[in-house]
């Protein structure tokens, strides 16, 4: 009877993250649809009825595909972003404005713009103002519910600590971490301390988190504290009786989940330093590029491409090989060892963005500010314009439009005995882009290399069609920005 107040009184209001995500985007569709509705009504040329969906519905489909294309791309359905006005409302306005924008001056397919200036004014502006709104209302109204999934960690090592700070700073919003779980006597009732930075630096109010007690103790716990997923944060094999507590605990409707399986989720990239004897969750055992059918479509996604590549790349030339040659007289074009696919070296074309001879014939990383880097090189690698001749490449079957991005002998020789996993790289063929290259930029270190491969790993692992597009969009928008090395 006890338990039972006990639980009516702790009842809180609970939200699934499916729920979530399902009315932030009834939200956005209500509010981006009824702001283009009301826009075309305040024209007066446009009678607001049903009839007008009816017979252009090119409009609507349009408009809300490039909302949710470019919301994709900007993660404007994060739940911990979404949650957050300070990260909601820069990405919210800003995709509204791509979106509108990119609507209306399409030719032919949306409605014609009017000629005054107020209501151009109107079109562009309405759907935005409401989509702010809608954000706001989602907020306040849906961001004070409790939604979060409790959890606890097994294991109070560098595993746990590592997902706790991931969980505490990238998903705040829908993992409410409880506390530890350990089997050194030592650490019960201890406070962990954990750092709210990757960065290394030392912060002055690390956040707290305690080890709750043993794995003995753990049903209890569960039981208490009302648990919803245990992070698995063991890098030994389980066994014995921690092996059977968890089975137990499944009987319960708990969820367990490994470390880096989770982590990888939130982060994009599989944690190579955290496998332990867990090492399955770091290769791509099974990954889609060893099918046929997807060699196939990943060809003929890339020639694709490559035709519209080649067109820019021959207009280009002539502007491009003048500025370079103007700029540092030697070769327009230079050649590079890489390794390809199943470790097997190609000549790799680029633009020549250094001065000649920068390497003297030995492997170096290129520094940000390196000196050895010609004034129209730097454009060139902002606009990331001189990996363009790549696209030859390519069409000889030794890269693909995305892919990890291929390396020298010498250092994959180096990196190789100094990185697990090193060379899974090899599994898939090198890309112009990648997913370690648009979330961790070009590496000009060992350390660099093993935050991409990473991000690598978990391309291998998780490579479609849709993802390619995904980054490729990513590296377009990283070039208008200037976001280049």
């Amino acid at each position: 009877m006890d338990a039972e107040i006990k639980n009516q009184n702790n009842y809180k209001l609970s939200i699934s993250n499916t729920d979530r995500k399902l009315l932030l985007v009834i939200f956005d569709i209500l509010a981006l649809n009824g702001g283009f509705l009301l826009s075309l009504a305040y024209r007066q040329d446009y009678e607001l009825t049903w009839i007008l969906v009816e017979d252009n519905p090119v409009w609507f489909l349009l408009l809300n595909g490039l909302w949710f294309f470019l919301g994709y791309l900007y993660q404007i359905y994060d739940l911990e972003r979404a949650g957050r006005f300070d990260s909601a409302f820069l990405r919210v306005i800003g995709v509204g404005f791509l979106t509108v924008g990119i609507f209306n001056f399409i030719p032919y397919l949306p409605p014609v713009l009017p000629p005054s200036r107020l209501p151009i004014f109107i079109t562009l502006l309405l759907p935005i103002i409401l989509l702010f709104f809608g954000g706001v209302i989602y907020i306040a109204g849906i961001g004070s519910v409790t939604t979060r999934s409790r959890v606890l960690i097994i294991g109070a090592g560098r595993s746990g600590k590592k997902i706790c700070r991931v969980l505490n700073k990238r998903a705040k919003m829908v993992y409410q971490v409880l506390g530890f779980i350990d089997d050194d006597p030592q650490k019960t009732g201890e406070l962990i301390s954990i750092k709210q930075t990757d960065s290394g630096k030392k912060l002055k109010n690390p956040i707290k988190f305690p080890v709750l007690g043993s794995s003995g103790q753990l049903l209890d716990i569960v039981s208490q504290q009302d648990v919803a997923i245990i992070i698995l944060a063991v890098t030994d094999e389980v066994r014995g009786e921690l092996y059977q507590v968890l089975s137990d605990t499944i009987q319960k409707g708990v969820q367990i989940i490994s470390m880096p399986l989770l982590y990888e989720q939130i982060t994009g990239k599989v944690p190579i330093d955290h496998v332990g004897q867990q090492w399955s969750a770091a290769l791509p055992l099974d990954h889609q590029g060893l099918t046929r059918i997807w060699q196939v479509n990943k060809r003929v996604f890339d020639l694709f491409w490559v035709f519209f590549g080649l067109i820019f790349l021959a207009a280009a030339f002539p502007l491009i090989a003048a500025a370079i040659y103007l700029d540092s007289p030697g070769p327009i074009l230079y050649t590079q060892k890489r390794l390809g696919l199943y470790g097997i070296p190609f000549n790799m074309f680029k633009f020549r963005s250094m001065i000649p001879g920068a390497e003297s014939g030995k492997a170096v990383w290129a520094d940000i500010n390196d000196p050895r880097i010609t004034r129209v090189g730097k454009f060139l690698r902002k606009m990331h314009l001189d990996e363009f001749p790549q696209f030859i490449n390519i069409i000889k079957g030794e890269m693909s439009v995305v892919g990890p991005r291929p390396e020298r002998p010498q250092i994959v020789e180096q990196l190789s005995e100094e990185i697990p996993f090193f060379r899974v790289r090899h599994a898939v063929k090198p890309g112009m882009a990648g997913w370690g290259l648009i979330h961790h930029g070009y590496g000009a270190s060992v350390q660099d290399t093993v935050m991409k491969l990473q991000y690598d790993l978990y391309y291998i692992k998780h490579q479609s069609l849709w993802l390619d597009l995904y980054i490729l969009s990513r590296t377009l928008f990283n070039t208008i920005r200037f976001r280049g090395r």
